[in-house]
């Protein structure tokens, strides 16, 4: 079975690929004017960006949508961010100064951008220090070893831990995790977060909101300032969470 299936997409890769070189002979016989000379050995194909509607991984487009516009409201003099993804960072300096700490840090030069090494599980940084704090979609893989770290079974609560700490009195901490209706850890791609266990872990914060990416592609669009019970049965959701420490 596996093995037709294999066949099926080789096939199908085949007649896209003569479908685009349908596309470039129709182009070189309009090209009049050559101002940017193409010949076939310059084909470089890309087989699958035709379709009606553009592709969008909800998960990761909404739960920075969701972030930034938290932040708008926060406002703060700085934002730090741990290990989210980089382009949430990039474009939150364009309105607020933004500290991004990674565990392979990145090499940026943008204003309003400072990009250094942080460990989650070791932050070098002094107890609530710090107005606005994010960490999205990153906790649930510290310790399993995915980006080089060392593995530790407890590393994700010991970074959760981490960022309580640091996050001072009345400042916001921005999370966002895999929710589900059952706990569990998916080796060793990241951990699934059952909702009141998760809660359970933040009881020196109030939560301002709770927004809810569904795990369905199809009416899968973001659930904004809900409640726990649209998590039904999904096995791999989107949790958004706005907690302000007490």
């Amino acid at each position: 079975m596996r093995l037709l299936k294999k066949i099926r997409y080789i096939v199908y890769l085949w007649i896209k690929f003569i479908f685009i070189l349908g596309d470039y002979f129709k182009f070189i016989s309009k090209d009049k004017l050559k101002r940017a000379p193409v010949k076939l050995s310059h084909i470089y194909p890309r087989l699958g960006d035709k379709t009606q509607k553009t592709h969008v991984e909800k998960q990761y487009v909404y739960h920075i949508a969701w972030a930034t516009r938290c932040l708008k409201q926060i406002n703060p003099k700085k934002h730090s961010d741990f290990g989210s993804l980089l382009y949430f960072s990039v474009v939150a300096s364009a309105f607020t100064p933004v500290d991004f700490y990674d565990f392979r840090p990145a090499e940026l030069d943008i204003p309003n951008l400072n990009s250094q090494f942080g460990d989650l599980t070791h932050l070098n940084i002094a107890d609530n220090s710090l107005e606005s704090v994010s960490c999205l979609h990153t906790v649930e893989h510290v310790g399993l070893g995915r980006y080089g770290e060392p593995i530790e079974p407890e590393g994700d609560l010991t970074a959760i831990n981490e960022l309580k700490r640091v996050v001072q009195k009345g400042g916001s901490l921005l999370l966002a995790v895999p929710m589900g209706k059952e706990q569990m850890t998916e080796f060793n791609g990241h951990r699934i977060y059952e909702y009141n266990k998760f809660i359970s872990y933040f009881t020196e914060f109030e939560l301002v909101d709770f927004s809810y990416i569904p795990e369905r592609e199809i009416n899968g669009d973001m659930l904004w300032h809900t409640t726990p019970g649209v998590i039904g049965n999904d096995h791999l959701g989107c949790g958004c969470f706005w907690f302000k420490k007490i």
